[in-house]
């Protein structure tokens, strides 16, 4: 079978990463595989096409770029740098090896441990209060969010797409995030707090 890792059919990134299979895809965006020219470590690259975005989808971009700089946590996936291009921008992060929760529980159907379940879900959650420290909210939290390192033996939070700069007291009204994961105020519409409405855990399992 062929290497997961083959960079045969390479393309090049600004003459800096090769570009190799694809990790996924969202609605404007693909993360392929990224290998460093010089060092050979290995990245995420999610490339961005801005010729789709339209206003708003452009400031929820920005402002994924903006709390991804911010936040630099050792339960945080790490954003290297960002490039731009006319046509695409390029956010090399770092690449979760282990896969994400989501397919971690799938796994576990029995479930796990209770250790175990109690240290990923307490790396999670101090990912989640550093970011409140720092007034970003994450507004996306589920599994699929959630990626494992497995020689780090740590779990991080990822995907900033929905986050956000809040201040104390501040009321949110944006309607984002994943429909089966939102608290019932996103769901009414209604004007929520930041920290306590916008980070819910309560459908994280273990």
């Amino acid at each position: 079978p062929a290497d997961p890792r083959d960079f045969s059919g390479r393309s090049d990134l600004s003459g800096l990463y090769h570009l190799g299979r694809t990790l996924g895809r969202g609605h404007f965006a693909v993360v392929k595989l990224g290998r460093h020219v010089n060092t050979g470590q290995l990245v995420a690259v999610k490339m961005i096409d801005k010729t789709k975005l339209d206003v708003m989808a452009t400031s929820h971009l920005l402002q994924e770029v903006r709390c991804m700089r911010l936040v630099q946590h050792p339960n945080v996936v790490r954003l290297y740098e960002v490039i731009d291009t006319p046509t695409t921008l390029y956010l090399v992060m770092e690449l979760a090896e282990g896969g994400d929760l989501y397919d971690y529980i799938l796994r576990h159907e029995g479930g796990v441990v209770e250790c175990t379940a109690k240290r990923h879900f307490a790396q999670i959650v101090r990912a989640v209060s550093y970011c409140h420290q720092l007034h970003v909210v994450h507004r996306d939290l589920k599994p699929e969010n959630v990626v494992f390192f497995p020689q780090q033996g740590a779990v991080k939070l990822t995907d900033f797409g929905f986050s956000n700069l809040f201040q104390p007291g501040m009321m949110l009204a944006t309607s984002c995030g994943s429909l089966a994961y939102s608290a019932p105020e996103i769901l009414l519409g209604e004007e929520y707090d930041a920290p306590a409405v916008g980070e819910k855990l309560n459908r994280v399992y273990f």
